[in-house]
C-alpha cells in the first residue's frame, strides 16, 4: 500500500523553516503568521510521526531525521517548480535557449546567428552566458556551448572545434616606433591577457616559441573577458594572444593582424552540451545541425582528445 503523502503546506513550511532555521523568517517568506508556520510544522510532525525540529532557548535546530529529509524535500520542490515552468512557458516549442561563454557569444556565435534565423524563422533563439556547466534539471536551457575536454558527467558532449594560440595586434601597432618583426620584440610591448582560465596563454605560447617566460611578467593589461582583451588589441593598447574563434573575424576584416607565423594548438576545445538520454525536440535538432556546419566552416580540427 502506497504511503500517504504529507501536507504540501506543511512541507513548504518545513523547507523554509529548515533553510532559515527560523519560524519567523519562514513566515515572512511565505506570507503567513509565525503561529501558522508553527501549526503547519506540528501537523507535519504528527503526520510523519517524527520530530523535525529541536526548539532551544532562542534558536532552532534540525533533528538528524530532518537533516536527512530536507535535501529530498528541496529536490522535490525544485522538480515541481521546473515542471510547472515548462508547462506554462509560452511558445515552448519555438523558443530555443542556448547557454554559452560570453566571449564566444560576442566574437563567434552572434555574428553567425543571422544565418540560423534566416534558415529557421519559426525558432526564437535566446542566448544566455555562463562559465559554469549547465544543470539541465534546474536551468531553463535547451543546450550549452562549453570549452574543455568534454568529460562532463550526466550530459551529452559533442565536439565542435578547437583553437590555436598566436599573438595578434592592431595594424597601427606595426607602424609605430617600436618594431614587431620577430617574437623577441614582444619584450618592448605591452602584453594583453585574459583571466578566467586563460591566464596561462602567454606562457604557453612563449615557451613554444623558445622565449623566456619572464616576458609574460612584464608590463601588461589584464581583463576578465577574452572579448575585452581582443578589443584592447584592436584599439592598439598592446599585443594579445589570440584564440582562433575569438579573432578570426577581426583578422578577416583587417582590424587585427598576425605578426608571427607560429601558432600553438590547444589541448581542449568547444563542445555542444545537451541533456543525456533525452530525445531532441525539432528546434534543438535544427540548431545542432546548423552549429556543426558553422564549426566546420570555422576550420574545425579533430577532437584533440582523440588524436
Amino acid at each position: 500500500m502506497a504511503a500517504r503523502l504529507p501536507s504540501l503546506n506543511g512541507l513548504r513550511a518545513f523547507e523554509a523553516a529548515a533553510r532559515h532555521l527560523s519560524f519567523t523568517q519562514a513566515a515572512s517568506e511565505l506570507n503567513v503568521t509565525q503561529t501558522a508556520i508553527s501549526h503547519q510544522i506540528k501537523r507535519l510532525e504528527d503526520e510523519l510521526g517524527i520530530r523535525l525540529f529541536v526548539r532551544q532557548n532562542r534558536s532552532l535546530a534540525l533533528t538528524p531525521q530532518a537533516r536527512d529529509y530536507l535535501p529530498l524535500v528541496r529536490a522535490a520542490f525544485d522538480d515541481l517548480r521546473l515542471a510547472t515552468e515548462r508547462l506554462v512557458r509560452k511558445d515552448n516549442g519555438k523558443v530555443l535557449t542556448v547557454s554559452t561563454i560570453a566571449s564566444l557569444a560576442a566574437k563567434w556565435l552572434l555574428p553567425r546567428l543571422t544565418a540560423f534565423q534566416e534558415a529557421h524563422p519559426g525558432i526564437d533563439v535566446r542566448i544566455t552566458t555562463s562559465m559554469g556547466l549547465v544543470d539541465f534539471r534546474k536551468d531553463d536551457v535547451d543546450a550549452a556551448i562549453r570549452y574543455g575536454r568534454g568529460h562532463w558527467p550526466g550530459v551529452r558532449a559533442e565536439w565542435l572545434m578547437a583553437d590555436e594560440l598566436f599573438p595578434v595586434c592592431s595594424p597601427a601597432l606595426l607602424q609605430g616606433g617600436r618594431p614587431l618583426r620577430c617574437p623577441e620584440d614582444l619584450a618592448h610591448h605591452t602584453l594583453l591577457q585574459a583571466s578566467s582560465g586563460y591566464d596561462d596563454d602567454w606562457r604557453l605560447w612563449l615557451t613554444a616559441a623558445g622565449l623566456p617566460v619572464e616576458i609574460s611578467k612584464q608590463a601588461s593589461l589584464s581583463f576578465d573577458m577574452v572579448f575585452m582583451t581582443v578589443q584592447a588589441a584592436i584599439d592598439g593598447l598592446g599585443v594579445a594572444v589570440g584564440r582562433t574563434s575569438y579573432v578570426q573575424d577581426d583578422i578577416a576584416k583587417g582590424r587585427l593582424v598576425v605578426p608571427f607565423k607560429m601558432a600553438l594548438p590547444t589541448d581542449a576545445g568547444f563542445y555542444l552540451v545537451t541533456p543525456e538520454g533525452r530525445s531532441d525536440p525539432p528546434k534543438l535538432k535544427a540548431f545542432r545541425q546548423w552549429l556543426k556546419a558553422a564549426a566546420q566552416q570555422n576550420g574545425a580540427s579533430p577532437n584533440p582528445v582523440q588524436r
